[in-house]
């Protein structure tokens, strides 16, 4: 037996050996790589420089623009080959073909990696894994080889060979094969999870590379069950769109939206491992430029900001004047007295207002103050008598303080009035939700913070009004170039001089309603594709969020209905039809469960059924032969319980330990995490969602449905972010 196993371990070592030499030339070549993009940047700064003063002739002009889209490109080329990522080389196809090739050989073996190297003779060492050379590399199965004999997963560590498992895609391998494992996505899965989402790109099965590889224009909605890695799939397929119409999407940008800061956090180093990093990734709170919330709404409050009637109360808070603004004018011009008072005033603002936004529209509104005015007067000259009044300095005055500027996010905490809320919302919400919205609002000014719900009622006021225009040059602080010279930024590009034209400190108001006002925010920006994960979870509001920002994009939508915090889904499903548009769509239904192992999914699956009957149920495929463990606590003992449940976890799995709780656990299971920093994170319910961790001690169950939205639904995610090992730890009175 002992030499059976020998020999086994020698073979493996072989194959190991044979890789690593391969990897070796790979890293040689990158290396190599990287001096030639050095040079070529080098050669395209000495290109456009020149000695010539005064105005530039149109081909030096030409040749700094050569020049600089040289050094861009180079430069980039040298960062990514520089940039060795982990596992740089993953991947080895050995291929059959019928024909033999130019030097009589049947037999072709195809490196796959992240980034596509080649050697002197231009000959390719390493396949980029989104090429469709490499594609059989993860279509390929016993049923349809596609030539493939062999399919194999390197894990290195950096440029070290670790080991190697195989997938066999023939009844028997030739004799000259060693066949290694039993098989790389069995060894993959049973591999701890660390703090950061790691990627597939090894490990993509059939299925995952259609949706991956699937036309970029139109809609693309990817659905499937927990742990089915409808996440990783899409982040897969953002790489790959950018890679094979770089000019397209790289120009336009990708937005990806995930539900909250900390799957945002998750997700970020999944891109960049796959050779992309020019896509913006933001969690629903910070969509909107120059504004950030992480604070969730109580769910009754949420539903009544994410229903498709907080529009109404928006718009008409939207067209109201500012509560500080004056309300009559009195001037004199040429002699005459102007007269204008309240409902005139009104009657002004909402003529002007069905052709303006608030913001773009002072001197609209400045010209029908003239015109109300030229009718209170008797004089010839109609022009002259309009200038005279537009130019006025109390007319100036007047319309600066009635028609200031008006920030979006003002306009919202308009809504903490009892008065103004009441006006808003007549005939519109009931006095219930009237009042749940007017608390939500006194609690921003409370704590001085915005709720992830308000970033959509904020953008919509945004499309209304518009964004407050800069203040005139003379009204801001600024320093010249020749001034910032004294601090020594001489040295500084051209682009950050610009940058440096006006220097401030940023200090955080004490106020907390400074502090919801504090900054500027603007409008968004067009993308080319979005991606949006836990799409189940987008109010209407926030789908109209996203529409603005998609309305030329193409779009690829992840969700599972049965993990779903919005409770009411047809009107999200209009929001999201709205913001879709006409464009075409297609699906692709993930039915594998990667994630959990059977033990927990199903554990998991019976807590759910009862209450979603059709909830996508995937299929573990996994098992480790221990049940999830059921524990009891009190209110005075949840602490200890809490900590001995951790303690048996740590000696269980090597990687990361997340403690799910509700609002009301987490203060006092706090310190339970000061004492394993590191491996062992708190969490609350709502912000596992795209989360995975090794094991998870999820917290009084009944709790979670009662304090989060979508209740039982939200519970079932958090029974399902556990790989090998889940304790459940209930909760009861003394």
């Amino acid at each position: 037996m002992s030499a059976d196993r020998s020999e086994v371990s020698a073979a493996v070592a072989a194959e190991i050996a044979t890789e690593q030499a391969h990897v070796d030339l790979v890293y040689s070549e990158l290396t190599k790589a990287g001096e030639r993009a050095a040079l070529v940047e080098a050669e395209g700064l000495a290109r456009g420089r020149t000695d010539r003063t005064g105005e530039a002739r149109e081909e030096e002009v030409t040749g700094l623009f050569e020049r600089d889209a040289l050094v861009f490109n180079a430069g980039r080329r040298r960062q990514s080959l520089q940039t060795q990522y982990e596992g740089l080389v993953f991947g080895r196809l050995d291929l059959e073909h019928d024909k033999p090739d130019e030097h009589g050989a049947t037999r072709e073996v195809r490196y796959i990696g992240r980034l596509g190297v080649r050697d002197d003779t231009y000959e390719p060492l390493v396949i980029d894994w989104r090429a469709p050379a490499a594609s059989p590399f993860y279509r390929a199965t016993p049923v349809e080889p596609q030539g493939v004999i062999r399919r194999r997963v390197l894990r290195c560590r950096d440029s070290r060979v670790l080991g190697v498992e195989d997938d066999l895609m023939v009844a028997e391998p030739p004799e000259d094969l060693v066949v290694v494992g039993d098989g790389a996505l069995m060894a993959a899965l049973t591999r701890s999870r660390g703090a950061r989402m790691r990627d597939i790109v090894a490990t993509i099965q059939a299925h995952q590379d259609q949706a991956i590889r699937a036309e970029g224009s139109g809609v693309t909605e990817i659905t499937g069950g927990p742990g089915t890695g409808k996440t990783v799939v899409a982040l897969h397929r953002a790489a790959y769109l950018l890679y094979s119409q770089r000019r397209k999407y790289e120009a336009g940008g990708i937005l990806v939206v995930g539900p909250s800061a900390a799957y945002t956090a998750y997700i970020e180093r999944v891109l960049p491992s796959l050779g992309e990093d020019s896509v913006t990734l933001r969690s629903l709170g910070d969509l909107v430029e120059g504004m950030t919330a992480t604070r969730l709404d109580s769910p009754a409050a949420a539903e009544v900001k994410g229903s498709p009637r907080i529009r109404q109360v928006l718009a008409r808070a939207a067209r109201d004047t500012a509560p500080d603004a004056a309300t009559r004018l009195r001037v004199m011009i040429d002699g005459q007295p102007i007269r204008i008072d309240t409902p005139e005033l009104l009657r002004i603002r909402r003529q002007v207002l069905r052709h303006h936004q608030h913001n773009a529209a002072t001197e609209a509104a400045t010209t029908a103050l003239a015109e109300v005015a030229w009718k209170q007067v008797t004089a010839d000259d109609k022009a002259e008598f309009i200038d005279h009044f537009t130019d006025h300095r109390e007319v100036e005055a007047f319309v600066r303080d009635w028609w200031r500027p008006v920030d979006p996010r003002e306009v919202l905490l308009w809504l903490a009035d009892e008065e103004r809320v009441a006006a808003y919302t007549r005939g519109i919400l009931d006095a219930e939700q009237t009042t749940l919205l007017r608390d939500s609002m006194l609690v921003a000014l409370a704590e001085g913070s915005w709720s992830v719900a308000d970033v959509g009622l904020v953008d919509d006021v945004l499309s209304r009004v518009g964004e407050v225009p800069d203040a005139p040059r003379e009204e801001r602080g600024f320093y010249e170039i020749e001034e910032l010279d004294t601090f020594g930024v001489a040295e500084l590009g051209a682009q950050q001089r610009v940058s440096a034209r006006e220097v401030g400190y940023q200090v955080t108001p004490t106020d907390p309603r400074e502090r919801l006002l504090a900054g500027k925010i603007s409008r968004s920006d067009d993308y080319a594709h979005v991606l949006v994960d836990e799409a189940q979870d987008l109010s209407p509001m926030q789908w109209r969020m996203l529409g603005r920002r998609g309305r030329y994009a193409s779009w690829t939508v992840v969700g599972d209905a049965a993990q779903s915090s919005w409770p009411l889904a047809d009107e999200a499903v209009a929001a999201r039809d709205e913001a879709f548009g006409n464009k075409a769509r297609r699906r692709f239904h993930m039915t594998t469960n990667y994630r959990n192992a059977r033990e927990i999914f199903d554990y998991a699956a019976r807590q759910i059924l009862p209450i979603v009957p059709d909830a996508d149920i995937p299929e573990a495929v996994r098992e480790t032969g221990v049940d999830p463990v059921e524990l009891t606590a009190t209110a005075d003992s949840l602490v200890d319980e809490t900590r001995g449940a951790v303690k048996s976890l740590l000696d269980d799995v090597e990687g990361s330990i997340a403690i799910i709780a509700p609002e009301r656990h987490r203060l006092a299971l706090s310190e339970v995490v000061q004492d394993v920093p590191g491996r062992v994170v708190l969490v609350d319910p709502m912000s596992t969602k795209g989360l995975e961790h090794d094991a998870t001690v999820v917290v009084d169950p009944a709790e979670i449905i009662a304090e989060s939205p979508g209740g039982a639904r939200v519970l079932y995610v958090a029974l399902t972010r556990a790989a090998h090992r889940m304790t459940v730890l209930e909760v009861h009175d003394q």
